[in-house]
């Protein structure tokens, strides 16, 4: 079997395994997306999504953040990790978003990547669940693991991870796929101690097959 049958198979299966996979961030706008991806970046998606209930009542507009103190921002963000950081990305994000582009999160590969703190995981994230524009595949940790246990991919580069899928996931998955893949990663495919005996692809897993 090659890489193409492989890779068709998988996403066959962990369909009829996850028929409601989706991107477990909340949100109501692009804007709200944007934030909430940010602040996932080494953190898990159940507490971004605990932090931005509270965020996104308290800061509801590109201009809300631009102009928020950087020291507030930080401590309203704090769980996430990494909050200075994050503080710093959000605010200069939503500063270019309200100088040049009226207060709207753009809808381009080449504009979204000119903000700091995102790269194309980000842009790919905003882009198709936010605007429904697939110009890739987001290549998070679940992703990244799975591709590499599946032996799906050789990388172990985000960027050049994406790269290897684009040409073997038919472009009409590229939007579930990183989904499936998300499901398979929380609930069986875990980090540590994978569920192989509930894993209902592990025959077409390069790890399980050749451990077996």
């Amino acid at each position: 079997m090659d890489l193409y049958q492989k890779v068709r198979l998988i996403v066959k299966k962990l369909k009829e395994a996850y028929p409601e996979a989706k991107i477990a961030l909340k949100f109501e706008n692009p804007l709200q997306l944007l934030v909430a991806t940010i602040l996932s970046a080494q953190c898990t998606d159940e507490r971004v999504n605990e932090v931005t209930e509270k965020l996104f009542k308290k800061y509801r507009t590109a201009e809300d953040f631009a102009n928020a103190s950087l020291e507030e921002l930080a401590e309203d963000i704090k769980s996430t990790g990494f909050y200075q950081q994050k503080a710093k990305y959000i605010k200069e994000a939503c500063r270019i978003i309200v100088e040049k582009h009226n207060g709207e999160v753009p809808k381009t590969m080449e504009e979204l990547l000119e903000f700091p703190g995102v790269a194309r995981k980000t842009a790919n994230i905003v882009l198709a669940n936010a605007y429904g524009i697939v110009e890739g595949i987001p290549v998070d940790t679940h992703v990244r693991r799975l591709s590499q246990r599946l032996g799906l991919v050789k990388s172990n580069q985000p960027e050049k991870i994406e790269k290897e899928l684009m040409e073997i996931v038919p472009k009409e998955e590229w939007f579930i796929f990183p989904h499936l893949l998300q499901a398979h990663g929380r609930k069986v495919c875990l980090a540590r101690k994978p569920k192989c005996e509930k894993c209902v692809i592990k025959e077409l897993c390069d790890a399980y097959t050749s451990a077996n």
